[in-house]
């Protein structure tokens, strides 16, 4: 990193907060720490960090909860975050990437691995940095991005995306049509050559509630079985119609009908 990036350390075992601190301050960064699930949260509102490095197992207050009250904020909205979690909660890694997370380290950890995963994070929340600022406005259906601005947009309505859902939504509109397995996108919008694929599952998930008519059966972002995913421009066509897309039939609505042999 060009300069000082602030990182606010949530953790209430001193020994780990204490390495933490001690390889991100060697990293060129200025940390603050915070002990409990309170503290940590009235930091991050009162002073908000460029990063925040969030341990899910806190007294009191827990990460999970201090990340889903960040996330509900317009200051912590676009906070980038990094989990600390236990190596066997699975469960609580998937929700916190579902509430926002941005990546995520399991106890116990490489410290070096912990500060490599902190500046590819910190990396892309720059606009000068992230590759997703080397192109100009992208645009396709009533899908606006403006990389520079890191601010996307549907229909006008402003999205509230994170980092890495930014990130996902820029590259796929960039190459409509094509598929990506889920390893591609771990490599080309993550910049990792390893890592949980599930995180690629849980952000493409989180994606398609925010740009999706209807999550449950996505237009935009498609599954490909075996394959991956792929992003398919909108058409008119394709605007969302909750009978025809959850296969309802509505007798006060005779276009609803379903074809011979369909289901109703």
């Amino acid at each position: 990193m060009n300069d000082t990036s602030r990182i606010l350390v949530i953790d209430d075992d001193p020994t780990v907060a204490e390495v933490v601190a001690g390889y991100l301050t060697r990293a060129g960064h200025h940390v603050d720490r915070a002990a409990d699930g309170a503290e940590g949260l009235a930091l991050a509102r009162s002073a908000p960090p460029d990063l925040l490095v969030l341990d899910l197992m806190l007294p009191g207050l827990d990460g999970l909860e201090v990340l889903r009250r960040l996330r509900a904020s317009a200051a912590g909205a676009g906070l980038p975050v990094v989990l600390l979690t236990a190596k066997g909660d699975e469960a609580d890694r998937i929700l916190g990437l579902e509430l926002g997370a941005d990546d995520y380290v399991t106890k116990p950890f490489s410290p070096r691995e912990l500060v490599l995963r902190v500046q590819s994070v910190l990396r892309r929340s720059r606009a000068g940095a992230a590759p997703a600022a080397e192109d100009g406005p992208l645009h396709s259906g009533d899908i606006a991005l403006d990389p520079k601005a890191r601010r996307a947009q549907r229909g006008g309505r402003e999205l509230a995306l994170t980092l890495r859902e930014f990130d996902l939504l820029a590259f796929l509109l960039r190459h409509p049509g094509t598929v990506f397995s889920r390893q591609d996108l771990m490599q080309r919008v993550w910049g990792w050559d390893f890592g949980d694929l599930s995180t690629v599952t849980v952000h493409v998930r989180r994606l398609r509630e925010k740009v999706e008519d209807d999550p449950a059966a996505p237009a935009l972002i498609s599954t490909v079985w075996g394959v991956g995913y792929r992003y398919d421009p909108a058409r008119p066509e394709d605007r969302y119609d909750p009978a025809r897309s959850e296969g309802r039939y509505d007798p006060a609505r005779p276009e609803t009908r379903p074809e011979q042999g369909g289901a109703v």
